[in-house]
């Protein structure tokens, strides 16, 4: 018996379902029941009928599936994935901005823990957060913790005030604005598509900005069959999957998550076997935490 079927039969076994980010390895991808962004992923988990979801992804993102499941069981392949932005949102500067400003809302990327979650009035993923932002009553923003996505928000609704944390994820902030233009010149009939958690210098280069999803979406439909990609290198496998005669680049300086990259088949199946690294919340921390992620789900309908 090879390890995949090892997992298959242990799924059916311990009713589990796997989820998976699209920044995993794509032997990952291949074996999990479901593949997207954090959004889809965040969507879905609330309509699942297994008792055990084994979260192929970093720590918020378990976390905000036991947020919005307490009653399931949620595992993580490997308990030190984690997400260096998620730890630079800071509470000093929510607090500030509320006694500074009148008719405020704290918007906080879902990128975040839950014990900064449960002090934010929204949470927002990449897909849904120009949407839901504009949707949202106040004058006044306070977007953490991602700077980059807070700033490309905000050129999307001038009409709005916006105050930001000063947090970026590391892999898409240090996209290398030469080696895009490096590749254009290599490459002169290819798209640049973009995250709109790079840096404005990026985003300014780009024929298209959007999320992880985003961007599959929009190199899928494209007539166009070359495309420079500037986000995590993952999203490769299922760009490649749904366009096998369409070709995508990469900056010289790979774009990769090695968080992301910790989840492995062999850890999947241990979490499987052994019950081990299982995501626990507090009661209270649930309650409280789970309000913003509720109101996404809401207005991101």
């Amino acid at each position: 018996m090879t390890i995949i079927d090892e997992i298959k039969a242990l799924k059916k076994e311990k009713d589990a379902v796997i989820l998976a980010h699209y920044y995993v390895t794509p032997e990952v991808q291949a074996i999990a029941d479901y593949v997207g962004d954090s959004f889809y992923l965040s969507k879905l988990a609330t309509k699942l009928k297994e008792t055990t979801i084994v979260y192929c992804g970093v720590s918020f993102m378990a976390e905000s599936a036991k947020v919005l499941n307490p009653e399931k069981t949620v595992l993580m392949p490997e308990k030190l994935a984690d997400c260096a932005m998620a730890h630079m949102a800071q509470l000093k500067l929510i607090e500030k901005a509320r006694k500074e400003y009148d008719d405020l809302a704290v918007v906080c990327y879902i990128n975040s823990r839950a014990d900064l979650k449960q002090h934010c009035d929204v949470c927002v993923t990449s897909s849904n957060a120009v949407k839901i932002v504009k949707k949202l009553p106040n004058k006044n923003i306070f977007f953490t913790p991602d700077k980059n996505l807070g700033a490309y928000v905000a050129s999307q609704i001038p009409e709005k005030n916006f105050i930001h944390n000063p947090g970026y994820c590391p892999i898409h902030n240090d996209v290398k604005k030469e080696e895009i233009i490096e590749l254009q010149k290599e490459h002169p009939e290819a798209l640049v598509l973009a995250h709109p958690e790079c840096p404005k210098e990026i985003l300014d280069l780009a024929a298209y900005i959007g999320s992880t999803s985003g961007i599959i979406d929009y190199a899928t439909q494209s007539e166009f069959k070359e495309f420079i990609i500037c986000t995590e290198r993952g999203v490769e496998y299922k760009l490649q999957q749904n366009n096998p005669d369409k070709k995508f680049y990469f900056t010289k300086t790979e774009p990769i998550c090695i968080d992301m990259k910790k989840i492995t088949l062999e850890k999947i199946l241990h979490v499987l076997k052994t019950g081990e690294n299982e995501v626990f919340v507090e009661k209270e921390l649930i309650e409280n935490s789970k309000k913003p992620l509720e109101l996404m789900l809401e207005l991101g309908k």
